[in-house]
Protein backbone atom coordinates (compact mmCIF):
# COMPACT_ATOMS: atom_id res chain seq x y z
CA UNK A 1 0.00 0.00 0.00
CA UNK A 2 1.65 3.19 -1.39
CA UNK A 3 2.69 5.34 2.17
CA UNK A 4 3.10 2.53 4.42
CA UNK A 5 5.95 2.72 6.87
CA UNK A 6 8.63 0.23 6.29
CA UNK A 7 8.60 -2.28 9.21
CA UNK A 8 12.22 -1.69 11.22
CA UNK A 9 14.22 -4.31 13.17
CA UNK A 10 14.23 -2.51 16.29
CA UNK A 11 17.71 -4.21 17.12
CA UNK A 12 19.43 -3.23 14.25
CA UNK A 13 17.35 0.48 13.91
CA UNK A 14 20.35 2.28 16.04
CA UNK A 15 24.57 1.21 16.49
CA UNK A 16 24.94 -1.51 18.68
CA UNK A 17 27.95 -2.45 20.61
CA UNK A 18 30.61 -2.75 20.91
CA UNK A 19 31.02 1.59 20.37
CA UNK A 20 34.36 3.44 20.34
CA UNK A 21 33.79 5.82 23.03
CA UNK A 22 36.03 6.89 25.19
CA UNK A 23 35.24 9.31 28.44
CA UNK A 24 34.49 12.96 28.64
CA UNK A 25 35.08 15.63 31.62
CA UNK A 26 32.07 16.11 32.68
CA UNK A 27 29.21 17.83 31.77
CA UNK A 28 29.95 16.44 28.26
CA UNK A 29 28.95 17.13 25.07
CA UNK A 30 27.01 15.49 22.88
CA UNK A 31 29.07 16.56 19.68
CA UNK A 32 31.81 14.80 20.63
CA UNK A 33 30.05 11.84 21.42
CA UNK A 34 31.40 8.40 19.50
CA UNK A 35 28.57 7.54 17.73
CA UNK A 36 26.94 10.04 18.26
CA UNK A 37 23.31 10.53 19.45
CA UNK A 38 20.64 10.62 17.18
CA UNK A 39 18.11 13.58 18.94
CA UNK A 40 15.49 13.11 15.89
CA UNK A 41 17.37 16.22 14.51
CA UNK A 42 16.26 14.62 11.03
CA UNK A 43 13.78 12.15 11.76
CA UNK A 44 10.90 13.95 13.87
CA UNK A 45 7.96 15.39 12.10
CA UNK A 46 5.51 17.41 13.75
CA UNK A 47 1.46 17.31 13.26
CA UNK A 48 0.66 20.20 15.51
CA UNK A 49 0.23 18.53 18.42
CA UNK A 50 1.35 21.00 20.79
CA UNK A 51 0.21 24.22 18.46
CA UNK A 52 0.43 27.52 20.55
CA UNK A 53 1.81 25.65 23.81
CA UNK A 54 4.80 27.11 26.04
CA UNK A 55 6.99 24.70 27.02
CA UNK A 56 9.94 25.17 29.64
CA UNK A 57 12.59 21.80 29.31
CA UNK A 58 15.68 21.54 31.85
CA UNK A 59 18.85 19.70 30.36
CA UNK A 60 17.23 21.06 27.01
CA UNK A 61 20.73 20.89 25.42
CA UNK A 62 21.58 17.05 24.83
CA UNK A 63 20.26 13.76 25.64
CA UNK A 64 16.46 13.13 26.02
CA UNK A 65 15.98 17.12 26.84
CA UNK A 66 17.40 17.99 23.87
CA UNK A 67 15.12 15.24 21.87
CA UNK A 68 11.92 16.68 23.71
CA UNK A 69 12.69 20.44 22.61
CA UNK A 70 13.20 19.07 19.27
CA UNK A 71 9.52 17.38 18.93
CA UNK A 72 7.71 19.95 20.96
CA UNK A 73 9.09 22.34 18.59
CA UNK A 74 7.79 20.89 15.29
CA UNK A 75 4.28 19.87 16.79
CA UNK A 76 3.81 24.12 17.27
CA UNK A 77 5.55 24.96 20.83
CA UNK A 78 7.39 27.87 21.78
CA UNK A 79 10.29 26.33 23.79
CA UNK A 80 12.58 27.61 26.44
CA UNK A 81 15.67 25.65 28.00
CA UNK A 82 17.96 25.44 30.39
CA UNK A 83 21.60 24.10 30.14
CA UNK A 84 25.23 24.81 32.25
CA UNK A 85 26.81 27.40 30.61
CA UNK A 86 29.27 24.89 29.37
CA UNK A 87 27.51 23.15 27.38
CA UNK A 88 26.70 26.44 25.28
CA UNK A 89 27.60 24.61 22.11
CA UNK A 90 25.05 21.93 22.12
CA UNK A 91 22.74 24.83 22.98
CA UNK A 92 22.98 26.51 20.19
CA UNK A 93 21.96 23.90 17.97
CA UNK A 94 18.69 23.29 19.92
CA UNK A 95 18.17 26.95 19.40
CA UNK A 96 18.88 26.97 16.18
CA UNK A 97 16.36 23.96 15.70
CA UNK A 98 13.13 25.54 17.65
CA UNK A 99 13.68 28.91 15.58
CA UNK A 100 14.15 27.04 12.10
CA UNK A 101 10.68 24.68 12.83
CA UNK A 102 8.92 28.39 12.97
CA UNK A 103 8.49 28.66 17.18
CA UNK A 104 10.00 31.05 19.78
CA UNK A 105 13.06 29.93 21.25
CA UNK A 106 15.10 30.90 25.12
CA UNK A 107 18.07 29.53 25.95
CA UNK A 108 18.42 29.43 29.69
CA UNK A 109 21.41 28.98 30.93
CA UNK A 110 22.14 28.54 34.37
CA UNK A 111 22.89 25.51 37.41
CA UNK A 112 19.86 24.36 38.61
CA UNK A 113 21.13 23.90 41.68
CA UNK A 114 20.66 27.25 42.64
CA UNK A 115 16.98 27.60 44.23
CA UNK A 116 17.08 31.55 42.42
CA UNK A 117 18.21 30.71 39.35
CA UNK A 118 15.26 27.91 39.18
CA UNK A 119 12.41 30.23 39.92
CA UNK A 120 14.21 32.72 37.06
CA UNK A 121 13.82 29.60 34.25
CA UNK A 122 9.96 30.26 34.29
CA UNK A 123 9.59 33.28 35.27
CA UNK A 124 12.19 34.28 32.09
CA UNK A 125 9.79 31.35 30.42
CA UNK A 126 6.25 33.24 31.13
CA UNK A 127 7.64 36.60 30.22
CA UNK A 128 9.29 35.66 27.16
CA UNK A 129 5.90 33.35 25.81
CA UNK A 130 3.08 35.19 27.67
CA UNK A 131 2.70 32.13 29.50
CA UNK A 132 3.78 28.32 30.76
CA UNK A 133 1.65 25.21 29.94
CA UNK A 134 4.39 22.55 29.83
CA UNK A 135 6.93 21.89 32.15
CA UNK A 136 9.68 18.77 31.36
CA UNK A 137 12.38 18.42 34.67
CA UNK A 138 14.63 16.49 32.57
CA UNK A 139 18.39 17.86 34.20
CA UNK A 140 19.79 15.16 35.64
CA UNK A 141 23.38 14.46 37.46
CA UNK A 142 24.93 10.60 37.09
CA UNK A 143 28.30 9.59 38.56
CA UNK A 144 29.42 6.10 38.48
CA UNK A 145 31.19 5.15 42.47
CA UNK A 146 32.14 1.32 42.89
CA UNK A 147 31.41 1.65 46.57
CA UNK A 148 29.73 4.16 48.81
CA UNK A 149 32.47 5.15 50.72
CA UNK A 150 33.73 6.79 47.59
CA UNK A 151 30.53 8.65 47.37
CA UNK A 152 31.17 11.89 48.83
CA UNK A 153 28.82 14.44 50.81
CA UNK A 154 29.62 16.70 47.76
CA UNK A 155 28.28 14.55 45.25
CA UNK A 156 25.87 13.44 47.28
CA UNK A 157 24.72 17.43 47.64
CA UNK A 158 24.72 17.97 44.15
CA UNK A 159 23.07 14.98 42.96
CA UNK A 160 19.77 15.51 45.04
CA UNK A 161 19.95 19.22 44.27
CA UNK A 162 20.04 18.93 39.79
CA UNK A 163 17.94 15.87 40.11
CA UNK A 164 15.48 16.13 43.04
CA UNK A 165 15.59 19.67 45.04
CA UNK A 166 15.77 21.88 41.30
CA UNK A 167 12.85 19.33 40.20
CA UNK A 168 10.94 20.57 43.18
CA UNK A 169 12.09 24.22 42.70
CA UNK A 170 11.06 24.77 39.46
CA UNK A 171 7.58 22.72 39.74
CA UNK A 172 6.91 25.09 42.53
CA UNK A 173 7.74 28.55 40.98
CA UNK A 174 5.56 26.92 37.61
CA UNK A 175 2.49 26.05 39.53
CA UNK A 176 0.95 29.31 40.02
CA UNK A 177 1.42 30.00 36.12
CA UNK A 178 0.05 26.57 34.73
CA UNK A 179 -3.57 26.69 33.35
CA UNK A 180 -6.18 23.74 33.14
CA UNK A 181 -4.84 21.34 30.74
CA UNK A 182 -1.55 21.94 31.54
CA UNK A 183 1.29 18.99 31.83
CA UNK A 184 4.12 18.21 34.35
CA UNK A 185 6.57 15.75 32.51
CA UNK A 186 9.28 14.25 35.06
CA UNK A 187 12.36 11.97 33.96
CA UNK A 188 12.71 9.20 36.15
CA UNK A 189 14.94 6.19 35.49
CA UNK A 190 14.76 2.28 35.33
CA UNK A 191 17.14 2.96 37.98
CA UNK A 192 14.44 3.52 40.17
CA UNK A 193 13.41 -0.27 39.94
CA UNK A 194 16.65 -1.93 39.17
CA UNK A 195 19.39 0.29 40.71
CA UNK A 196 23.16 -0.39 39.54
CA UNK A 197 25.33 -0.84 42.46
CA UNK A 198 27.68 2.01 41.11
CA UNK A 199 24.53 4.19 41.07
CA UNK A 200 23.76 4.28 44.40
CA UNK A 201 22.91 8.34 44.88
CA UNK A 202 21.83 8.48 41.67
CA UNK A 203 19.31 5.83 41.76
CA UNK A 204 17.63 6.61 44.76
CA UNK A 205 16.96 9.78 43.02
CA UNK A 206 15.27 8.18 40.24
CA UNK A 207 13.00 6.68 42.99
CA UNK A 208 12.69 10.03 44.35
CA UNK A 209 11.01 11.68 41.35
CA UNK A 210 8.52 8.60 40.94
CA UNK A 211 6.97 9.26 44.22
CA UNK A 212 7.36 12.86 43.94
CA UNK A 213 5.48 12.35 40.67
CA UNK A 214 2.58 10.31 41.64
CA UNK A 215 1.98 11.90 44.93
CA UNK A 216 1.84 15.82 42.83
CA UNK A 217 -0.62 14.49 40.44
CA UNK A 218 -2.83 13.37 43.10
CA UNK A 219 -2.74 16.79 44.70
CA UNK A 220 -3.36 19.07 41.06
CA UNK A 221 -5.22 17.02 39.49
CA UNK A 222 -8.76 18.48 40.74
CA UNK A 223 -7.05 21.92 39.10
CA UNK A 224 -6.71 20.17 35.72
CA UNK A 225 -3.27 19.66 35.57
CA UNK A 226 -1.69 15.86 34.73
CA UNK A 227 1.48 14.98 36.32
CA UNK A 228 3.74 12.12 34.66
CA UNK A 229 7.02 10.81 34.15
CA UNK A 230 8.89 8.53 31.98
CA UNK A 231 11.48 6.38 32.93
CA UNK A 232 14.22 5.46 30.23
CA UNK A 233 16.52 2.65 30.31
CA UNK A 234 20.26 2.96 28.75
CA UNK A 235 20.61 5.54 26.98
CA UNK A 236 23.34 7.02 24.37
CA UNK A 237 23.79 10.71 25.74
CA UNK A 238 26.31 12.85 27.50
CA UNK A 239 25.55 11.64 31.01
CA UNK A 240 27.58 8.57 30.16
CA UNK A 241 30.88 8.98 29.14
CA UNK A 242 31.10 12.45 31.45
CA UNK A 243 31.50 9.58 34.32
CA UNK A 244 28.02 8.15 34.13
CA UNK A 245 29.77 5.41 33.62
CA UNK A 246 32.73 3.38 34.41
CA UNK A 247 35.03 4.49 31.26
CA UNK A 248 35.43 0.59 30.77
CA UNK A 249 31.81 -0.16 30.35
CA UNK A 250 31.36 2.62 27.75
CA UNK A 251 31.69 -0.02 24.87
CA UNK A 252 29.55 -2.20 25.96
CA UNK A 253 26.87 0.10 26.95
CA UNK A 254 23.38 -0.82 26.88
CA UNK A 255 23.86 -4.41 25.38
CA UNK A 256 22.13 -5.63 28.50
CA UNK A 257 18.82 -4.78 27.55
CA UNK A 258 16.76 -7.64 25.79
CA UNK A 259 17.37 -5.32 22.34
CA UNK A 260 20.38 -5.47 23.04
CA UNK A 261 21.40 -1.56 22.25
CA UNK A 262 21.06 1.37 24.37
CA UNK A 263 18.28 3.88 23.72
CA UNK A 264 18.63 6.64 21.09
CA UNK A 265 17.23 10.21 22.48
CA UNK A 266 15.36 10.33 19.31
CA UNK A 267 13.26 7.25 20.69
CA UNK A 268 11.67 9.55 23.61
CA UNK A 269 10.19 12.36 21.50
CA UNK A 270 6.92 11.11 20.50
CA UNK A 271 7.14 9.54 24.79
CA UNK A 272 7.01 13.18 25.65
CA UNK A 273 4.83 14.91 22.99
CA UNK A 274 1.96 12.21 24.06
CA UNK A 275 2.47 13.11 27.58
CA UNK A 276 2.00 17.07 26.76
CA UNK A 277 -0.90 17.14 24.55
CA UNK A 278 -4.15 16.04 24.78
CA UNK A 279 -3.60 12.29 23.41
CA UNK A 280 -3.31 11.66 26.99
CA UNK A 281 -6.24 13.51 28.79
CA UNK A 282 -7.00 10.93 30.52
CA UNK A 283 -2.84 10.29 31.90
CA UNK A 284 -2.27 11.25 35.12
CA UNK A 285 0.38 9.83 38.04
CA UNK A 286 1.70 7.40 35.48
CA UNK A 287 5.21 6.50 34.76
CA UNK A 288 6.28 5.40 31.02
CA UNK A 289 8.52 3.14 30.80
CA UNK A 290 10.95 3.07 27.60
CA UNK A 291 13.95 0.74 28.69
CA UNK A 292 14.29 -1.47 25.33
CA UNK A 293 12.68 -4.40 27.24
CA UNK A 294 14.38 -4.09 30.85
CA UNK A 295 11.08 -4.80 33.20
CA UNK A 296 9.51 -2.44 35.40
CA UNK A 297 7.22 -2.21 37.95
Amino acid sequence: MTGTPELVDPTTQYPVPEFDQGAQPGPGQAWGMDPKPDHGEESYRGSGKLTGRRALVTGGDSGIGRAAAIAFAREGADVAISYLPEEETDAAEVIALIEAAGVKALALPGDIKDEALCTSLVEKTVEAFGGIDVLVNNAGKQQARESLLDITTQQLDDTYKTNVYAMFWITKAALPHLPAGSSIINTTSVQAFQPSPTLVDYASTKAAINNFTKGLAAQVAPKGIRVNAVAPGPVWTPLQPAGGQPEEALPTFGEQTPLGRPGQPAEYGAAYVHLASNDSSYTTGSTLSITGGMPTP
